[in-house]
């Protein structure tokens, strides 16, 4: 008896082993077969009929008035495919789904208080939807449905009623159908940019973070703060002329990664968020940036450069040079972001440089280059002056590699901006231009070579004015 209850046990063991291995194949683990019933009728309508319900939206009135769809009248009933996915975070307690898997002609959101809906419905899902006794409606510039919110005009659907309203159509199987979504192909970024693509799948070839990000390194897809994740905006680009932002999540996992520097396609969910578009990948590999980067043409080039003399004693105090000049021939004034150069200024009759990003757009990293013959040059000296402080602008380098006029995020820098007292003040006003310090060149620091004073800021950021004089080599 021992021996034959032992024979059925791994009998039956191999039979339950078998069947699990028959009904998933080898390379399918990940996205097991979702098992389902149709639960709800044939549909009664379609998302374009239902969509046309709701108050349209007026001027820059972002949010209109909803359309209650009646709990008690007749089935509104539609289908629709799942593009979005919050497996990797970037979305949160919404659904987008379009109206058919390829060439849409409307995209929706749903709101749902569930996490992890990946799980029961993940992208390419058939959904179908029983719209009674919910909202419908365009809320800050996108169109949702939703549940009744007391504070609210479109509410999340608690997850314990979703399957109240929400479910997917199944094939003979009682399995899930998830079709094949393709993206729409667009031309280029801007045409992205429409009311008739939001909550549907879009791709574009040709595209590129922008420099901003990029350059001279690339940033992380999200910011963090005291290392908590931010939802944050990243340039893209395309050969066109075309720009967007990609809007990734505090909570997506992927937030820590560098953006990768190269040109390709990209595939999004496009999104708005009153007057902004904002598109919204479901992982990385919706960015395939493979190709090399596209080089835009240099809005403002490299000036100077054309009379460089590696000396080991020297003194540059700026007063040969006209006011508001910014062409030195025996260096290098380099906006490698932004165009703004550093520009010879006076103020009581004394002559220096000057760089600020006052009243300016966007971010700005301007390089003044001087060379130096490091072998002879035993230490650097130079005056500095800040005006309308708001925020350390002013680093400086050393570096042996940097090819004059050429791309300067290729050198290799050494900071050694700690050697020398920059001023934090005066915040409003100028203050005086004064002795930064001395620094001695290391002995392992031989050669041709060049002293490089960066100054980075940004309109709507740090504007510190920057001024330097009298830069003593000897």
């Amino acid at each position: 008896m021992k021996i034959d209850k032992t024979f059925k046990t791994v009998m039956m063991s191999a039979v339950i082993l078998g069947t699990i291995t028959s009904c998933v194949k080898e390379d399918d683990w990940s996205t097991p077969e979702i098992i389902c019933n149709n639960r709800f009728d044939e549909p009664t309508t379609t998302m374009v009929d239902l969509a046309a319900k709701a108050p349209a939206l007026t001027g820059t009135n972002y949010s209109a008035a909803t359309y209650k769809i009646p709990a008690d009248g007749p089935a509104v009933i539609f289908d629709g495919y799942v593009v979005s996915s919050d497996e990797n975070g970037n979305f949160y307690k919404t659904i987008s789904f379009q109206d058919k898997p390829e060439n849409p002609t409307l995209g929706m959101q749903i709101e749902v208080d569930k996490s992890s809906n990946y799980a029961d419905f993940p992208v390419g899902a058939h959904i179908r939807i029983k719209a009674n006794g919910l909202v419908l409606g365009w809320d800050r510039a996108t169109l949702k449905l939703g549940s009744v919110d007391p504070t609210y005009a479109i509410g999340r659907i608690p997850g314990i009623l979703f399957t109240r309203y929400m479910a997917g159509v199944c094939n003979g199987n009682n399995r899930m159908d998830i079709a094949q979504i393709v993206p729409t192909k667009l031309p280029n970024l801007n045409a992205a940019r429409a009311t008739k693509y939001i909550n549907t799948l879009v791709t574009v070839d040709d595209v590129q973070f922008v420099d901003e990000v990029v350059k001279p390194k690339p940033l992380t897809y999200i910011n963090y703060i005291t290392g908590v994740g931010q939802d944050t905006d990243r340039g893209i680009e395309d050969k066109s002329g075309g720009s967007t932002v990609i809007r990734n999540s505090g909570f997506s996992t992927f937030g820590a990664n560098l953006l990768p520097t190269g040109n390709g396609n990209i595939t999004f969910v496009v999104s708005k968020y009153n007057a902004n578009y904002q598109m919204l990948i479901r992982n990385t590999s919706d960015i395939k940036f493979n190709n090399p980067r596209n080089i835009k043409p240099d809005a403002a080039p490299p000036k100077g450069g054309t009379a460089i003399s590696y000396l080991g004693n020297f003194t540059e105090n700026f007063e040969s040079y006209s006011v508001d000049a910014d062409t030195f021939p025996k260096y290098v004034n380099d906006p490698y972001l932004g165009t703004r150069y550093w520009q010879i200024k006076t103020f009581n009759n004394n002559k220096y440089i000057q760089m600020s990003a006052n009243a300016g757009s966007g971010p700005f990293q301007t390089y003044f280059v001087v060379p130096v013959d490091f072998t002879a040059a035993n230490s650097l000296a130079f005056r500095v002056n800040v005006g309308f402080y708001n925020g350390d602008a002013f680093k400086v380098y050393t570096t042996t590699d940097y090819k004059v006029g050429g791309d300067i995020s290729e050198a290799t820098l050494t900071d050694i901006t700690s050697s020398f007292t920059i001023p934090k003040t005066p915040t409003s006003g100028y203050g005086v231009l004064t002795p930064a310090g001395t620094y001695n060149f290391p002995a392992a620091l031989t050669g041709n070579g060049y002293v490089v004073f960066k100054y980075e800021g940004a309109g709507g950021g740090v504007t510190t004015t920057m001024q330097i004089d009298d830069i003593v080599v000897n």
